[in-house]
């Protein structure tokens, strides 16, 4: 996920209007990131937003109104450094690193401003992207589509031919916009389709899309999520990315290959293989408890795999358990369970939580033999629910 500014930096880059700003990382360089936009837009107040991976940052107290110098300098230093919990943070929150100094678009003129919800995501149900918008944009935007989900419209791309001229011109009409206001929303749809499909997005959110009191339309606010596994075409958004606003364990598993996603559970689990993953998550669910993670190891489940995994998994404090899923297919079960063996020699008085451990395929009694007679406290299972039963065990003692 990238910040509000690092998002509209990819926006600005299609020709998307946003609302302009500058990074600050301390109290002075706000006051003259503040000094160099009234220089450059006029603009007499200012907002400072934190900049963290996390929506509903108003709500936390992580965007507020500077009406002069020496309030920009007092809320940066309020921001900077706060814990920021939001609906969508832990209940510790995010640490903000920085701020965003940004123009103010609220300014008096002709019409009254309107703030609109917008959004590009991948319908999966059909293989399409879809458009997703509404007129209640703001930060309540999920209470809108909790209790009024007849404002909330869809507007679906055939990939064949693109966004066509038509469905811009229709977005524009729902939301009840004419005139110049009309004219710059049809742009603005296209544009930000463009920088969708440009930056192998799998999620743009402009949250609000703002219509100013002279009929602009700007992109207020930004929530993008990048494709992974495109990055290596798009370079320079690669170097955008700030690693302390991601998930410190998740950057440390992917940094050494692992495929590894915290949850909030007590369960740890190192499995081989996506779909195995999953339907070991789900049985650690039909046991009644959580799991703490996915963790797909991949086909070389080695010792030295094997421990590194073991070190990722128990850096979340929260792991009471760790289960072991693996499926002997292009690795021997017996070569996994040596592996297992040495991993929990080597971390010697490291583990701490029961680990029970299922091998299922080639070698699947070899490996179980050399788990039972290796003399560690590791409980081996070769059925599903065998092994869902020792998770159960192990956790209820």
């Amino acid at each position: 996920m990238y910040t509000n500014i690092q998002g509209k930096e990819i926006l600005a880059s299609y020709g998307v209007k946003v609302q302009r700003g500058y990074i600050a990382n301390n109290p002075i360089e706000a006051i003259a990131a503040a000094k160099q936009l009234t220089a450059e837009t006029g603009t007499g107040w200012h907002v400072i937003k934190a900049q963290v991976h996390a929506g509903g940052r108003g709500k936390g107290g992580g965007v507020k109104l500077a009406k002069n110098l020496q309030q920009v300098e007092e809320i940066a230093e309020q921001i900077i450094g706060m814990q920021l919990i939001t609906p969508q943070t832990s209940a510790e929150g995010k640490k903000v690193h920085k701020v965003l100094v940004a123009e103010d678009v609220y300014y008096p003129g002709e019409s009254e401003t309107s703030e609109f919800y917008m959004s590009v995501v991948l319908n999966r149900g059909t293989g399409r992207n879809m458009i997703v918008y509404s007129t209640e944009g703001g930060m309540d935007i999920e209470e809108v589509a909790e209790h009024t989900p007849h404002l909330i419209f869809s507007e679906e791309i055939d990939p064949t031919t693109g966004l066509l001229g038509f469905q811009a011109r229709r977005i524009a009409f729902n939301l009840g916009l004419s005139g110049n206001a009309f004219k710059e929303m049809t742009q603005f749809v296209n544009s930000l389709y463009n920088a969708y499909i440009g930056s192998d997005a799998s999620m743009f959110e402009i949250n609000p899309v703002l219509k100013t009191s002279d009929n602009k339309i700007i992109a207020v606010d930004a929530k993008v999520n990048l494709d992974d596994n495109a990055l290596y075409r798009h370079p320079k958004l690669a170097e955008m990315r700030d690693v302390r606003e991601e998930n410190a364990i998740e950057v440390e598993a992917k940094e050494a290959g692992l495929n590894y996603v915290d949850l909030d559970g007590t369960v740890g689990c190192m499995v081989n293989g996506a779909g195995l993953a999953m339907a070991t998550m789900d049985l650690i669910k039909y046991a009644g408890f959580e799991p703490a993670n996915f963790l797909d190891v991949g086909g070389t489940a080695d010792a030295k795999r094997v421990e590194l995994a073991f070190r990722i998994i128990l850096k979340d404090p929260n792991v009471k358990a760790i289960l072991i899923n693996i499926f002997g297919g292009i690795v021997r079960c017996d070569r996994v369970a040596q592996g297992v063996v040495d991993a929990y020699k080597n971390m010697g008085d490291a583990i701490k939580v029961p680990i029970i451990v299922r091998l299922q395929g080639t070698n699947a009694e070899i490996a179980k033999e050399l788990i039972d007679n290796s003399g560690m406290p590791i409980l081996s299972a070769v059925e599903f629910q065998e092994a869902a039963d020792q998770v159960k065990a192990a956790l209820n003692k």
